[in-house]
């Protein structure tokens, strides 16, 4: 008894540790739920009160059932019997014995998978073993057959060994087995200095029924899987599909973006998609469809060195002064074409062709210089500002019934000046933080733009900028100043 625990200690204590590390983890066993019948033969070897055991053969089959287990290992069944013989014999003076046996009893196995095809196995339990020794003269050694005489016995038995898989339901099988006796008659003499024991090396074959397959090896049966042949080591869902983390249907193990926003359009690498290649995804992007090459903010639009409205690519004055009104090709606006930008002139409507001096005032001389005649005159700068209080709803960049009346009068007039051209200025006051201020701005100026198109003035007559509270107009310390400062700006140019 004493063998059959330290058998246990050593062999399947060990084993009932590895199935916990792999529990975590499905794993597809090929002997799992399965029934498995065994032949097998080989030798006996014993220890008794005979000095020099001798070998002898033996035979056995078995019936064994594996729990379904989605690990490494599997735990299970069997039903077992056999038998054979065992012998011994003592030289001096010289005696010898020869004992058939037969047997039937249980064990409980347990099953770990190293590679595809090695399972090592261990077993314990009990069986009803029959026996009958004989001297070398084939003569009965326990006669009569009484109580203390008995031919049978339970015993106790312990096993190890290893399957080879040869193909999906047959294996071959190595393996050694002890027959731990609790009593003192199998080589025929009743008592001795221990307990005797024997011990059958075998050898033979298995055939597994009524078993799955995992032809992937992702731990889901093939006939319960719904992705089959996951690359392996792939890890899986329930249903034995790559894990597809952020939903975007590309799974993890193909996914270079593997934390995209949920809806967000990806692309075959799983990442979200960018049309216009600039480096800012398209859910991100306020400016999509930028021309190919050119530099972006964080927003993916172009980017304005200068904040003058006009994108670097498009820029023909790239330092403009912060403040001055430009053109719609970057450069300050000079209205009156004196040569002199609006934001410095001091005489703003100076008449075309006119000298002036730095200031854009008229350049004065000691002589008299007869009057220069007028040959056209270049329209003033004018614009007319919508309170966003009135125009949009607080934070929005939709317009609100308010602003109808004042854009539809400005439409008239670009309708009867068809050569116009024209700037749209979004403007907030400080509050909140400086890059929500300078998307929202340009927003809401894009809503006037969409108005004025759906009116049917052409988009090219205009230019739109999204100033932010770059510019206010009053103080942001009091609420007055920051009603001042939420405005859009519409600007005629020329």
């Amino acid at each position: 008894m004493n063998k059959i625990i330290l058998f246990v200690l050593l062999f399947i204590y060990p084993a009932i540790v590895l199935q916990a590390q792999y529990s975590s983890k499905r794993i597809y066993h090929p002997f799992t739920g399965t029934m498995v019948f065994t032949v097998e033969g080989g030798a006996t070897y014993t220890e008794t009160d005979y000095t020099k055991p001798l070998t002898d053969l033996t035979g056995r089959a078995s019936l064994e059932y594996y729990l379904p287990f989605y690990s490494k290992s599997s735990f299970g069944i069997k039903l077992l019997g056999g038998g054979g013989y065992f012998k011994g014999r003592i030289e001096s003076p010289f005696s010898e014995y020869r004992t058939s046996f037969s047997y039937v009893g249980g064990q409980v196995i347990y099953s770990i998978q190293l590679g595809k095809i090695l399972f090592p196995y261990f077993g314990a339990g009990a069986s009803l073993l029959w026996f009958d020794p004989r001297d070398g003269d084939n003569k009965p050694l326990l006669e009569p057959n009484t109580a203390l005489n008995r031919k049978n016995e339970m015993q106790y038995n312990a096993e190890v060994g290893v399957k080879f898989a040869l193909t999906d339901n047959i294996s071959l099988n190595l393996g050694a087995m002890a027959h731990v006796s609790p009593n003192d008659r199998l080589d025929g003499k009743i008592k001795g200095t221990n307990n005797d024991i024997f011990f059958s090396g075998i050898a033979g074959f298995s055939v597994a029924f009524f078993g799955g397959s995992d032809e992937d090896n992702d731990g889901i049966e093939d006939e319960e899987d719904m992705c089959p042949g996951t690359p392996r080591g792939v890890r899986i869902d329930a249903n034995g599909c790559p894990l597809d983390s952020d939903k975007d249907g590309v799974p993890d193990y193909r996914d270079n973006c593997a934390e995209t926003p949920d809806l967000v359009k990806t692309d075959k690498h799983g990442c979200p998609v960018d049309t216009d290649y600039d480096s800012v995804p398209d859910y991100l992007d306020i400016c999509a469809g930028t021309p190919r090459g050119v530099a972006v903010d964080e927003y993916g639009c172009p980017k304005d060195s200068d904040n003058d409205g006009i994108a670097d690519y498009l820029d023909n004055c790239p330092n403009t002064v912060k403040g001055t009104i430009v053109d719609k090709s970057g450069c300050p606006l000079d209205s009156d074409g004196d040569g002199v930008a609006d934001n410095v002139d001091q005489c703003p409507n100076t008449p075309f062709g006119v000298q002036v001096d730095a200031t854009g005032c008229t350049l004065k001389k000691e002589e008299e210089i007869k009057e220069v005649p007028v040959i056209r005159e270049v329209p003033v700068e004018k614009q007319t500002v919508l309170s966003a209080g009135a125009s949009f709803a607080a934070g929005k960049a939709v317009l609100s019934s308010g602003a109808y009346e004042p854009l539809d009068k400005l439409i008239a007039a670009m309708k009867e000046n068809t050569n116009t051209n024209w700037i749209i200025e979004g403007h907030t006051d400080s509050q909140g933080k400086y890059e929500s201020n300078k998307k929202l701005s340009l927003e809401r100026a894009k809503a006037v733009l969409k108005y004025f198109v759906s009116k049917g003035i052409k988009k090219e007559r205009f230019t739109v900028r999204g100033l932010g509270p770059d510019f206010p107009v009053a103080d942001n310390k009091t609420e007055a100043g920051r009603t001042k400062n939420r405005r859009v700006v519409i600007i005629r140019v020329d």
